[in-house]
């Protein structure tokens, strides 16, 4: 496994991979360890005993999910390293790939601002900024993996599968954006009661 260091001098190199698809799914996974720290603490703290068995399983589905993304972003990566090395028709369906990888990246990381959104109910105050990141860390990958959903769409020949892909990439901005303006609501709320 390599260590963060390793990653960022390659994503600084000058190979396309890893790329920005790749480290989006790794802001997801951060945001979704920042869920699971969050959980994790109000779990042990006896003020919030009677929230245990919740903050347990929330902090269980955020370990899951930082799983998901971290293969999300070998998934990424290994889809674009297919666009690069293909031509001609072979291309297209390699574009298809690159498209879905973080089209499913999007998902993962709307499930993680979900996650935060859902840990805020816990309320434990203290740990509201750390869920506020999480969520904000979320809704960037979210948005910086639709910004390669759509440079794949550019070259892709398949209109239905672009329309496809455009509704349900859509669909994904519009309740990160509405859930992100509902959290920090929540926690604009809990700072100025």
């Amino acid at each position: 496994m390599e260590s963060l260091e390793e990653y960022l001098t390659k994503l600084a190199s000058p190979s396309p991979t890893p790329g920005g698809g790749s480290a989006a799914t790794l802001v997801a996974a951060m945001g979704a360890a920042l869920v699971a720290m969050a959980a994790r603490i109000t779990a042990a703290h006896p003020k919030h005993a009677a929230q245990e068995t919740t903050a347990l399983s929330l902090a269980t589905l955020a370990d899951t999910l930082r799983s998901q993304l971290l293969e999300a972003r070998r998934r990424d990566e290994e889809a674009f390293a297919a666009v690069m090395a293909t031509r001609g028709e072979a291309r297209q369906g390699a574009l298809e790939r690159a498209a879905e990888a973080p089209l499913h990246a999007m998902r993962l990381a709307l499930d993680v601002e979900r996650l935060a959104a859902d840990s805020l109910e816990l309320n434990n105050p203290h740990l509201a900024s750390d869920l506020g990141c999480a969520a904000e860390l979320a809704a960037a990958a979210l948005a910086a993996s639709a910004y390669n959903v759509r440079i794949n769409h550019a070259a892709m020949r398949d209109t239905q599968i672009v329309a496809a892909q455009t509704a349900q990439m859509e669909r994904y901005e519009r309740e990160s954006n509405e859930l992100l303006r509902r959290i920090r609501a929540t926690i604009s709320a809990k700072d100025h009661p």
